[in-house]
Order: structure tokens, then sequence, then C-alpha cells
């Protein structure tokens, strides 16, 4: 690879590592915002919704680092930078609705079919990357990228996107005990669980890689 190519992968690099941050940070500080009003009434099960849209951004900003790390070079990728942007947004509004349980899982819902259809569009990145690659340190890391993008789509992120709308259906269709009496704190529970798992299934992932982009570095 010659010296002008890789300074503009260097580039691309930067500005979507400097884009993940920013656009993660502005919805922390809507999470952080909502929270601030939601905990000074001493609404113990925001600290649920705190907790979940916490780890919401923890998994969106890890899974965006591992995939500059891995799949972004040169030409910038538009389509695949201004859905990063519309998450972020859809994350915003989210963070707006901490205590309110119903629109918290309509809105999860609709952000987890957002989040379904990044993963499909990334598929393009990945089959330009295993057309291009041309050592096995390459192959290797793409073709495990390629693995756990498939692994997503198929069933990952769709049983987000299920478990979210149930409990969307569920609290409208026996409001009162999932409102009026609180029975809604299960469903936040359970779902921060699955963050949590999640978030421990994206860090082993990136743990298994990382060796592969070492050495796929190396045989630039």
């Amino acid at each position: 690879m010659n010296s002008a190519r890789r300074d503009l992968d260097a580039n691309i690099v930067n500005i979507e590592l400097t884009l993940a941050s920013i656009i993660q940070g502005v919805a922390l500080y809507f999470l952080t915002e909502n929270a601030r009003t939601a905990l000074s009434l001493n609404n113990w099960p925001s600290l649920l919704y705190l907790s979940a849209g916490l780890c919401v951004i923890c998994i969106f900003w890890s899974r965006s680092i591992i995939h500059t790390l891995t799949l972004i070079r040169w030409p910038l990728e538009f389509g695949h930078n201004f859905l990063y942007i519309a998450c972020a947004l859809g994350e915003a509004i989210l963070f707006t609705r901490l205590e309110r349980p119903l629109a918290w899982f309509r809105i999860s819902t609709a952000y987890a079919a957002f989040v379904w259809l990044l993963f499909v569009y990334d598929l393009r990145l990945i089959r330009a990357r295993l057309r291009e690659t041309t050592t096995d340190g390459e192959r290797a890391l793409y073709q495990r990228t390629w693995e756990d993008q498939l692994l997503n789509i198929r069933f990952l992120v769709p049983g987000l996107f299920v478990f979210n709308l149930a409990c969307a259906l569920t609290i409208g269709r026996w409001s009162d005990y999932f409102l009026e009496r609180s029975g809604n704190v299960w469903l936040i529970a359970a779902q921060f669980v699955v963050f949590l798992i999640y978030l421990v299934y994206v860090t082993r992932f990136y743990h298994q890689i990382a060796p592969l982009i070492s050495r796929s570095r190396e045989a630039e």
C-alpha cells in the first residue's frame, strides 16, 4: 500500500473516531440532563432506565470503534455516517423518555429496527474489504467480522427488536399493572440485563479480533 493511500486511510479513521465520540457525547448529554430531572423526583426506577440508557451508549460507541478499526478505509462512506447520526438522534429522543415506560419501549423498538438497518447496510463495507484483501491476516479479520455481522442481523438485533416490541405491547395491553402499579420495573430490569449481556459479548468479540487487527496491519 503506498504512503498516499495510508495517509488517506488514517484521515478517514480519525474522522470516524471523532464522529463516533462526538455523537455519543451528545447522546450522553441528553441522558444526563433528563436523568437529573428524573432522579430529583426520588423516582428510583429511573435508575434502571438511566442504567439501560448508559448501556445503549456504551454498546453503540464500542461497536462503532470496532467497526472503524476493522473496516473503515478511504473513501469516506457518507451513507454509513448519516446512519450513525440518525441513530444518535434516536438515542437522544429515547433518553427524553426516562419517566414514560410505554414511550421508552416504543422508541427502543424503533431504535432497534434502525440499528438492524445499519447492520444490513454495513454488509457492503465488509464485502468491499473481502474483495480487496491480499493477505491471510486481512482475510481472517474480515471473515470473522462478516460472521459477527450476520449473527447480529439474523439473531441478536432481531431478538432485541422483538423483546422491545413485546414489552411495548405488554404495557399497552395491561397498563394498569405495568404503569399504575409499577410493573414496568421488571421489564426495564430485564432490558438492562439483556444490554449488559450484549455489552459483554461485544467486549469479548473485540478481544478475539484484536490479534487479527494487529496481523492485518503488520502486513500493510
